[in-house]
């Protein structure tokens, strides 16, 4: 993919004597989204602010688009964009004024609010007032905002957080397209199933160290179990069959026999499901770190 859009190398940054992140090394390419996962405490939100030139590493180096541990600071804020979890937003303004605000800010003279507010569902409510926005349309509203400049960079915290099923597709949906375009997007979230689903790449810190960083199906298959699970039928009309029972079965596919097991179970007529059974992104992290990330 070329250049890297960040570049970190070994580092390092404490909070007097707590070592808060430790010798973190990694890069993200533009067009990839990278999901950084790990639970409270871990490092992320430090290694964030780092990036983001609010905190200086006390060791290592940052470099992003060109620009080495901050470089230009006011071209490079120019071309990232940010949705922290916490909601900043001018409660008083609308949604459209929100958005033309930031848009002023980057020197945008024509900005089309309409289409920014269609993108994340809230083109009917972009004249209502903020202070009257649920949770879920306020964390649209942060969405839209991070993507008001087209960023190169684009960091995102919890973006899907207290959407319902539907709102949550469509903003994954819009994180994909940002990253087809060619942004790079730098995720940081608890939750596993939205990383598995959005991430090229996955990296899990714990006590401010990387312990593992690929693309989630590499992990799953070097970390984790390969097996299917069979469900069969035993409902055969005998005397004290239990009507409806299903006898589940779990067989692992490491083994010789394997293929000739699974051409058995395929032509038994009492198969009614099977299915393959991988590890979870969070079965992995608990392996490696031998703790969840609640």
């Amino acid at each position: 993919m070329g250049m890297s859009a960040i570049e970190v190398d070994g580092v390092r940054y404490s909070y007097g004597r707590t070592l808060a992140v430790d010798g973190v090394t990694f890069s993200v390419s533009p067009g990839e989204i990278v999901g950084f996962l790990g639970p409270n405490g871990a490092g992320k939100s430090t290694t964030v602010k780092i990036l983001t030139g609010m905190l200086a590493p006390d060791d290592g180096s940052v470099r992003m688009l060109g620009h080495e541990n901050g470089g230009n600071r006011v071209e490079l804020h120019r071309r990232i964009g940010v949705c922290f979890e916490e909601k900043n937003l001018y409660a008083e303004m609308t949604g459209r004024e929100n958005l033309q605000f930031f848009s002023r800010l980057f020197g945008l003279r024509r900005y089309d609010t309409t289409a920014a507010l269609r993108r994340v569902g809230l083109a009917e409510r972009g004249d209502d007032r903020v202070k009257r926005y649920s949770k879920g349309m306020r964390q649209r509203l942060m969405v839209a905002r991070a993507l008001v400049n087209t960023p190169d960079v684009i960091f995102l915290d919890e973006p899907t957080d207290g959407l319902d099923p539907v709102s949550a597709r469509a903003i994954r949906g819009l994180i994909r397209e940002e990253a087809e375009r060619g942004a790079a997007v730098f995720l940081t979230t608890h939750d596993m199933n939205e990383a598995d689903q959005l991430s090229d790449r996955v990296a899990f810190i714990n006590e401010g160290r990387i312990v593992a960083m690929d693309a989630p199906e590499n992990l799953k298959i070097e970390h984790g179990r390969r097996s299917v699970r069979v469900r069969l039928r035993v409902n055969n009309g005998a005397a004290g069959d239990k009507p409806g029972g299903v006898d589940e079965q779990v067989y692992d596919l490491g083994t010789q026999e394997a293929g000739e097991l699974l051409k058995r179970v395929a032509d038994d007529p009492r198969l009614l499901t099977i299915h393959t059974e991988e590890a979870s992104l969070e079965d992995i992290f608990i392996k490696l770190t031998g703790r969840g990330l609640a």
